[in-house]
């Protein structure tokens, strides 16, 4: 209203200053004819009209503007705004208008009608729509914050049971490791028994052969004997290991790791389930 209030006491002057010049440049003489009058007039006529002109655009953008500034507000705070445009004649409400100006710019200590009628809005900052809309971005902010640290500690658990059952399978694999070992030493020395065995009947053999070619039946039996006693050895050596990998299976060691194996593959499958869920789509 001040403002408003300032530009018409400015316009005014113009127009008034538009006369004031008219006066002091043409009327200097005492008789003037119809067509000087109707020249006069034309001018002054001409003069006004632009400045009044002037005014209403000028008033018109000014109003653009401000309204501007507050849609701009109001699209921010996601405000939905109703106009009327049949209120902006509304005789009654201007009449309002003129008597808030009227009390607010005299020094009448009359009090304003348009109070009386229309109560003072509360500033935007201090309640209603703003207010539930802070308060709706502390909840999303809060629910954002929840949801990250939900997020994170989900990461923290996905990898902890990706590193316990990498140390899990390092396990099995340096138990089975140990298992063949153990398997191939056995093996070896079982064989290495044999084969000297083998060599020293084969020794005595050939010395017996020599020297008393009458006992030759006896050693070819012993010969004989001592072949099937091989494969009979290496018969019980396979039965022995297949027997200690039966029992290794068996053991609880194995069963345990080989549960908590398949427990791990389970929890770390729930979790990328559960991880696949909050990744943003592409």
């Amino acid at each position: 209203m001040r403002f408003a209030r300032s530009k018409r006491g400015l316009r005014l002057k113009t127009v008034d200053s538009c006369f004031q010049d008219l006066k002091d440049s043409r009327l200097v003489e005492e008789t003037f004819t119809i067509d000087e009058v109707s020249e006069v007039l034309s001018g002054l006529q001409a003069v006004v009209h632009s400045e009044v002109e002037s005014e209403l655009i000028n008033t018109a953008y000014t109003n653009v503007l401000l309204l501007r500034q507050l849609f701009s507000q109001a699209e921010k705070w996601y405000l939905k705004l109703q106009t009327d445009i049949s209120e902006l004649e509304n005789r009654e409400l201007l009449e309002q208008v003129a008597e808030f100006e009227k009390a607010e710019f005299t020094s009448s200590n009359k009090k304003p009608i348009i109070d009386i009628i229309k109560p003072k809005l509360a500033p935007l900052n201090e309640g209603g729509t703003t207010e539930l809309l802070n308060k709706e971005i502390l909840r999303l902010q809060e629910e954002n914050e929840k949801l990250k640290s939900r997020l994170k500690t989900i990461e923290i658990q996905a990898t902890n049971a990706l590193d316990e059952k990498s140390k899990l399978e390092r396990a099995l694999q340096d138990l089975q490791l140990d298992q063949g070992n153990q398997k191939n030493f056995i093996k070896a020395e079982d064989l290495s028994d044999l084969e000297n065995t083998v060599a020293t009947l084969k020794s005595e053999f050939q010395k017996t052969l020599n020297d008393k070619t009458e006992n030759q039946k006896s050693l070819e039996e012993s010969l004989a004997t001592a072949k099937h006693d091989l494969l009979r050895v290496q018969e019980q050596l396979s039965m022995a290991e297949k027997e200690l990998e039966k029992k290794f299976q068996q053991t609880a060691a194995y069963r345990n790791m080989k549960e908590i194996l398949t427990k791990k593959n389970d929890q770390l499958k729930d979790l990328r389930r559960r991880l696949a869920k909050y990744e943003p789509e592409d």
